[in-house]
């Protein structure tokens, strides 16, 4: 069994261990972001946008563990030599998670999401995901965050940074 093997089935373990204990979800939320890239596919890529579902359970009024997915697409560069343009393809992964949030302070918060990203786009295969953010609510049901997204594709790393905002819909259990 190859390492890379060994980490999507260990996210996967992970993934559903998560979604077992996640039964009695403390909120609904559901998120946007956009950002630029970095590293290996800057030069191919020119801007990032992706949504995001998901569920938190909180145990407490400190720790909040749930799931969640999404999807991601990556606008590719055009470039043009004289009268020959080359418009590369392109780039699309739906990420599929486990999401841990940590809140410092009322209105602050930091984690991330760790799973696998499935690529959508001809010649995309996915791989190892990982999404560690910061968080401030900027209303009772909403924040702002900012984020880093790795996804390990073999030869490359897909890398971007984002901003995005994130609106919770409350769980009945929130109110009681």
């Amino acid at each position: 069994m190859t390492f890379k093997t060994i980490r999507k089935l260990l996210s996967l373990v992970f993934f559903a261990l998560t979604c077992a204990t996640a039964s009695s979800q403390e909120g609904f939320k559901l998120g946007a972001h956009g950002g630029i890239p970095l590293g290996d596919l800057n030069d191919q890529i020119g801007l990032v946008i992706g949504a995001d579902i998901g569920y938190l359970w909180a145990p407490n009024k400190v720790f909040d563990l749930g799931v969640k997915a999404g999807i991601i697409h990556g606008f590719p560069e055009t470039f043009k030599v004289e009268t020959v343009s080359v418009k590369l393809p392109s780039v699309q992964f739906v990420p599929i998670a486990a999401s841990v949030r940590i809140w410092a302070a009322k209105s602050f918060s930091f984690g991330g999401d760790v799973g696998h990203a499935i690529g959508l786009n001809k010649g995309n295969e996915g791989g190892f995901y990982y999404r560690p953010q910061i968080g401030f609510q900027v209303g009772p049901q909403s924040e702002i965050n900012f984020s880093y997204t790795a996804i390990d594709l073999g030869e490359a790393t897909w890398s971007t940074v984002t901003l995005g905002y994130v609106y919770t819909f409350l769980s009945a259990r929130h109110f009681r």
